[in-house]
């Protein structure tokens, strides 16, 4: 059942509700790599290289700067968006012969 952090009251209710959220998180993940099927198709009819690096820099930036929003550490989501975006990078690169 979902609740909030605050309503949980034992560790069997924490880790239902994080396990939760981790699945919650993939869909969106699913979605957002959708886009980035969508974007290599799009690239490639364009001409458009995979690496961007304005887009990168601008997609890490707001991944800092929503972060924060969050009252997280905007620095280790910086990162870990780098990894997201290296990853896809490395199959536009893939999809558009890059490489």
């Amino acid at each position: 059942m979902a609740k909030t952090a605050a309503d949980c009251t034992t560790m069997a209710e924490i880790r239902e509700n994080i396990d939760r959220v981790d699945n919650a998180l993939m869909a969106l993940f699913e979605e957002r790599w959708s886009f980035i099927r969508r974007a290599a198709e799009i690239k490639a009819g364009l001409g458009i290289p995979a690496d961007v690096p304005a887009r990168v820099k601008e997609v890490r930036d707001n991944a800092n700067r929503n972060a924060q929003a969050y009252g997280l550490d905007g620095d280790f989501y910086e990162e870990i968006w780098a990894q997201l975006i290296e990853h896809a990078i490395a199959y536009e690169k893939t999809q558009l012969g890059e490489g």
